[in-house]
């Protein structure tokens, strides 16, 4: 089992920039490919990132690339989330989550395990 904790929400103008994390706790986090996704009021949860097990690989929607990128330190059990270029449409609750699958998904329910969300909000 894993457990996930985001931080490094928060405020912020639209133009700015935020560094989401999300430390795991367990040893087999290697085991693991994590995903970042959003949600905000009234919408359903979105696809924002996803980072292979070792972090070769990565993927975004077309809303986000360019902006956002995504990267894992295996050593630390931490995957991070760099949002550059906000909007306020990028205000949402932002969670992280693990993946024991191999397979490329997006889809919020093929991932196990969920951290609690931390708050983006950017202002106009």
């Amino acid at each position: 089992q894993v457990q996930l904790v985001e931080s490094g929400g928060g405020l912020v103008q639209a133009g700015g920039s935020l560094r989401l994390s999300c430390a795991a706790s367990g040893r087999s986090f290697s085991s693991y490919a994590m995903g970042w996704f959003r949600q905000a009021p009234g919408k359903e949860r979105e696809f924002v990132a996803r980072i292979s097990r070792v972090g070769g690989n990565t993927y975004y929607p077309d809303s986000v690339k360019g902006r956002f990128t995504i990267s894992r330190d295996n050593a630390k059990n931490t995957v991070y989330l760099q949002m550059n270029s906000l909007k306020p449409e990028d205000t949402a609750v932002y969670y992280c989550a693990a993946d024991r699958s191999i397979v490329v998904v997006t889809a919020a329910d093929k991932y196990d395990y969920w951290g609690q969300g931390t708050q983006v909000t950017v202002s106009s």
